[in-house]
């Protein structure tokens, strides 16, 4: 399963503090960069969203825990549509509906 997980900096958050832990937990073999699909920042800092795929959704929360006191998290599951086969779904949903 994916996972879309949106953070936000808490006010007073620093950016040492967030490498700091960053490195912290990739040097305890913690941050699982292998289930990692995405991470991206918003311009301006101290927010952004990692894009992660977990089997289990409790660990995805040991992984987003020892974060928790810098930043919120709002997280999602997703799936990937494909546009195409999208598409011909919705057309053939509006034929039955006629």
């Amino acid at each position: 399963m994916h996972y879309y997980c949106e953070f936000t900096w808490f006010p007073g958050t620093t950016a040492e503090e967030v490498r700091k832990r960053i490195v912290q937990q990739h040097d305890a073999g913690m941050n699982h960069p292998e289930r990692i699909r995405g991470w991206y920042n918003l311009a301006g800092g101290g927010a952004g969203f990692l894009l992660v795929e977990y089997d289990d959704p409790r660990e995805l929360s040991e992984f987003l825990m020892p974060y928790m006191d810098l930043m919120a998290w709002d997280v999602r599951a997703v799936y990937q549509n494909d546009y195409d086969k999208s598409i011909q779904a919705f057309r053939a949903g509006l034929q039955e509906a006629q």
